[in-house]
């Protein structure tokens, strides 16, 4: 048996220190899992359990060189595209139900990432009660980074999260005001579906969203893994 088209190929992302690439199997990402987000958001940090929504693996564009930020396109169909900076974890392995004392044991590392947002379409979706895709899930909608390997850096439970725009902080928090830590997201969402080797998890954004236009230089850090850097264009 053969394909009737050539398969697409695999996204993979830059391993820090190696010439080697992580295979992009998934992405899941976390709604609202800053408190101050949240709220910013309009919504109760302290009544919501994790919710989640998806990203496919070809939104991802590689953005790790600080010096030479990557050109990404400004998407077609908005005129409010924000940015979201998230740590990123990449899962080396998986399963369903996986208790919190266990879920680190199966990440490969961290990265950092960006989830692009065309808030007027999310925000239409949300009004119409339907689904938020064509606002989350468009073409290079998934900035990132390398992914540090924890088998260097260690696992990611404090530290600053910021993004600059055009030189001025526009987000900045703590790895440790995350609502849901990242064993927890691990496990809940494990819960949901059965996560494998390949797997990536956004896990939500500090507040301090705002819109970005053409031209914007997009430079985002988190503490111990690394930096994501871009240019809309």
């Amino acid at each position: 048996m053969a394909y009737v088209l050539p398969p697409p190929p695999t996204v993979g992302v830059p391993v820090h220190g190696t010439s080697d690439l992580f295979p992009v199997r998934r992405i899941f990402c976390v709604g609202r899992n800053y408190a101050a987000h949240a709220r910013e958001m309009g919504h109760d940090p302290d009544r919501e359990p994790p919710f989640f929504f998806t990203k496919p693996a070809d939104a991802i564009v590689i953005c790790a060189d600080p010096k030479n930020p990557t050109k990404v396109a400004y998407p077609p169909a908005t005129k409010n595209l924000h940015h979201e900076m998230e740590l990123v974890v990449a899962m080396k392995s998986g399963g369903a139900d996986i208790p919190v004392d266990k879920a680190l044991d199966h990440v490969f590392g961290y990265a950092c990432g960006l989830d692009m947002t065309r808030r007027d379409l999310q925000n239409q979706a949300k009004d119409m009660g339907r689904p938020w895709d064509m606002g989350k899930g468009f073409d290079q909608s998934a900035p990132i980074g390398e992914i540090y390997p924890a088998s260097r850096i260690g696992h990611l439970s404090k530290g600053t999260i910021q993004l600059d725009v055009n030189g001025k902080t526009r987000q900045k928090s703590d790895l440790n005001a995350l609502i849901w830590s990242v064993p927890e997201t691990i496990s809940y969402l494990s819960g949901l579906v059965t996560l494998a080797a390949g797997d990536l998890i956004y896990s939500g954004t500090p507040d301090g969203v705002a819109a970005v236009v053409k031209g914007d230089t997009l430079a985002g850090f988190v503490e111990g893994c690394g930096t994501v850097t871009c240019t809309l264009v």
